[in-house]
């Protein structure tokens, strides 16, 4: 498929897709401290926030491709924009109820929305234009992602965690006071997700409005393509792992950053989410720096050597003091910015007939966000030193860059 003039409208609206599941994404780790207070929770509780997102991506993608497949792309993104204002709306009767369980389910509905629209959107975007050039342009609508990386956790946290009561305020309060101040403190999500979600409508009507291309695969032999005869390639099968492995690590460099940097650094939340805003800035300059060096690397060696240096500056995180920990967590961003679409466009590509399912089972591997950071909780609390749960980025990255040296190659079946 070559590239044409009219591929450029669906290419700007499916790249600002991009932008807003990167932006609801970015939130979650404004809402983890935030809830983390709120509910008093261990740092493992805490993790209920990503486990409740990336969950809902393993149940979800398999029906996501059949509804790609049944009833077309255009459907399948107007529905997941449905799901995902939905789930932005519930986040008012959960902040009414003070309930830690409504605000998971929530978030659950939310990406079951984001589920549906990452299926469709990947393959959607590497689909527009010159088959060669891919992985590129994957990259560059990722990109986007990127930016809301670097906007929302600065716009949220002005929102939401200069709310809150500090410290020395909770200590003054009786039992009771503390507990409704704390409860009271959910209120101020309501605002923000109110408004993600009249955005989204807006969006979804737009959707219903234009005329999308139809990228479905008619060919016949599509109709019997299955789970096992897809993982027949190997490649595939390599990159539904280090999907695993990669957003399982990014969540926990992200989702964490400001429980990381708050003890490591010792310094203030607000302070910590404005490093993760810097750090989702280098990940949007990696983005376009990596998409131009792949006109001279190769993606899978590049992603093998961008993987290889986040094994060091994971050890950095492990066992540095002060604001080099900060700075190695920044350079993570930078480096992994290229890695769940690179991982992505190489395991679909030359795959014809099986590219739908191939693209349901790699999403349905983001279910290592849910996972992984669980480990990361648990290896935190556990040695009473969140800085010790790098060792689970660490190995992590360290798939992925096997990945990209090896598990990449395409081999004839």
């Amino acid at each position: 498929m070559q590239k044409t003039k009219s591929d450029l409208i669906p290419f700007i609206l499916i790249t600002c897709l991009f932008f807003l599941w990167g932006f609801a994404h970015n939130l979650d780790p404004i809402l983890i401290p935030h809830l983390k207070k709120s509910f008093t929770l261990t740092t493992t509780q805490s993790t209920l926030v990503d486990s409740s997102v990336f969950v809902a991506y393993f149940f979800m993608a398999l029906p996501a491709g059949y509804i790609m497949k049944r009833w077309g792309y255009k459907t399948g993104i107007i529905a997941g924009l449905l799901l995902f204002a939905l789930g932005s709306f519930l986040f008012v009767p959960a902040a009414n109820n003070q309930s830690y369980n409504y605000f998971l389910f929530a978030l659950f509905v939310i990406a079951c929305g984001l589920t549906i629209l990452e299926t469709a959107a990947n393959p959607y975007a590497s689909s527009l234009g010159d088959p060669s050039t891919s992985t590129q342009r994957l990259n560059l609508a990722q990109s986007f992602n990127g930016l809301a990386a670097a906007l929302a956790p600065a716009i949220g946290a002005r929102i939401i965690l200069t709310k809150g009561y500090t410290g020395e305020q909770l200590g003054t309060m009786t039992a009771a006071a503390q507990k409704a101040a704390l409860a009271a403190e959910a209120y101020t999500v309501k605002t923000p997700y109110t408004i993600l979600g009249i955005i989204l409508l807006c969006i979804a009507f737009l959707f219903f409005k234009i005329k999308l291309p139809d990228i479905r695969d008619n060919n016949t032999a599509n109709q019997n393509s299955t789970i096992l005869k897809t993982f027949r390639h190997s490649h595939l099968s390599w990159a539904v792992v280090a999907q695993f492995f990669y957003v399982g690590a990014q969540v926990c460099v992200l989702s964490l950053f400001i429980l990381y940097a708050t003890q490591s650094a010792q310094i203030s939340e607000i302070q910590a989410a404005d490093y993760l805003s810097m750090g989702g800035l280098a990940f949007l300059v990696g983005r376009f720096l990596g998409t131009a060096l792949m006109k001279y690397f190769t993606p899978r060696h590049l992603l093998s050597s961008f993987a290889t240096v986040c094994v060091l500056l994971c050890l950095v995180a492990i066992f540095g003091k002060g604001m080099i920990t900060i700075y190695a967590l920044i350079g993570i961003c930078f480096f992994m910015s290229i890695m769940f679409p690179t991982i992505f466009s190489l395991g679909i590509q030359q795959l014809g007939p099986d590219t739908e399912m191939a693209s349901s089972l790699i999403v349905m591997s983001i279910v290592g966000g849910a996972i992984l950071p669980r480990i990361f909780g648990l290896i935190s609390d556990a040695t009473g030193n969140i800085q010790m749960g790098y060792i689970v980025p660490l190995v992590a990255f360290a798939v992925v860059a096997y990945f990209g040296w090896k598990g990449s190659v395409v081999k004839k079946v």
